[in-house]
């Protein structure tokens, strides 16, 4: 409980700095009631996305019981986990870090592929909503992150590209840093409960 507690501050903090320094990328957007909600929307489903991607990969890289019980349950090879963990770290971070437009959209696909194909190998092998349904909650907010993006983080913007203040930088590597930090802390004991 403690640990969840942790979890969602860190979400919290970090939503309101990617939030500040969103702002400054786009500053050429007006700051009206709409695009408030939009851009806090945006970073709180934006760290949620990111940070599950981070703790995935970590999880799957370290090849921990959780995993293991899950994979073999659904009939895939252990080396996949390597795989998958390997390409879930850098999505996170293409989805924080400023620019990166193509590569954002590859990161987006990528995700959504992750999380339907979970969802859709806990369904092939006859699993409940209550395994299936996670995944496609975790593919909800990788359309939702996509969709909310401002206009700065899409691939065709309507202006030109501005500048990158060290800020934009500095602000999702803190919190890629955080979330790795999270990851570790965050380890399950154990298999999951049946």
């Amino acid at each position: 409980m403690r640990i969840a507690t942790i979890i969602l501050c860190f979400i919290a903090v970090a939503t309101i700095a990617a939030t500040f320094a969103g702002g400054i990328e786009d500053s050429a957007s007006p700051r009206n009631r709409t695009y408030w909600i939009g851009t806090i929307a945006y970073w709180i489903v934006t760290v949620m996305l990111a940070f599950e991607m981070v703790a995935g990969g970590i999880w799957d890289l370290l090849h921990i019981e959780y995993v293991r019980v899950i994979l073999t349950h659904l009939g895939y090879p252990m080396y996949l986990l390597t795989i998958i963990g390997l390409w879930k770290i850098p999505c996170a971070l293409t989805v924080l870090a400023p620019r990166l437009l193509r590569l954002k959209e590859w990161a987006y696909a990528g995700a959504l592929f992750n999380y339907t194909g979970a969802a859709a190998s806990h369904f092939l092998v006859g699993d409940g909503p209550n395994k299936w349904g996670s995944p496609l909650v975790f593919a909800g907010l990788a359309i939702a992150s996509w969709a909310l993006r401002p206009r700065i983080r899409r691939l065709a913007p309507a202006g030109p590209a501005a500048d990158a203040r060290p800020v934009t930088w500095v602000v999702p590597i803190v919190i890629a840093a955080a979330m790795l930090a999270l990851s570790f802390a965050s380890l399950p004991k154990g298999p999951p409960a049946p």
